[in-house]
């Protein structure tokens, strides 16, 4: 079963007023973050972004619980986060039935998580341009089984070509023409001798 098909089911058999919310959450996670993906994980929703987790989304008998497990990283100044250990880096919003809730504020902090992912992203050594290869690559079953099947130095010949890209639209068109490549299953190295018909 899919990812967005187990998240579905998990928030039908809730309540009405926790699937209407669980369900405005999803959009303005999508709508603040186009680049998220939907992964079921720990019997509950997540939603993953450079290939790390952004948040992950969960209802109790008497809540929905946001839990951004970067959310040290920054501040939540509309919606007060649960009192927690300051050691650890994840931190939770509680919404109840009847709490006034504010989308702007839950909104700012799923941008100031998406910044998180991306500076921990390049910390990490990967860069903006292959962090969004990957992602691109994450959403096509076939092409992301090809990808893990590549040796290091396929994968990344592919990031630096990417990354190579000086314009926001070359890069684009790059992972484009990569998606397809890796798709098949081509080095890029093989896709280039194709083309030239060596």
């Amino acid at each position: 079963m899919l990812s967005s098909e187990q998240i579905n089911l998990y928030i039908a058999e809730h309540p009405e007023w926790q699937r209407k919310l669980m369900v405005r959450l999803r959009q303005l996670v999508h709508a603040a973050s186009g680049d998220v993906e939907e992964v079921w994980r720990g019997q509950c929703p997540h939603f993953d972004l450079a290939s790390q987790p952004l948040l992950n989304i969960s209802a109790s008998k008497t809540s929905v619980n946001v839990h951004f497990p970067k959310g040290a990283h920054f501040k939540s100044t509309r919606l007060p986060y649960e009192p927690c250990d300051d050691a650890k880096a994840g931190r939770t919003v509680k919404l109840r039935e009847g709490d006034a809730f504010s989308e702007a504020g839950f909104t700012s902090l799923v941008h100031k998580a998406t910044a998180a992912n991306r500076k921990l992203a390049v910390a990490s050594g990967k860069d903006a341009a292959s962090t969004e290869l990957e992602d691109v690559l994450r959403k096509d079953p076939s092409a992301w089984a090809n990808w893990a099947n590549f040796g290091e130095a396929v994968r990344k010949d592919y990031e630096e070509w990417v990354g190579d890209g000086r314009k926001e639209e070359t890069r684009k068109r790059r992972i484009a023409q990569a998606l397809e490549m890796i798709r098949e299953g081509l080095a890029r190295e093989e896709a280039e001798r194709r083309v030239k018909g060596v």
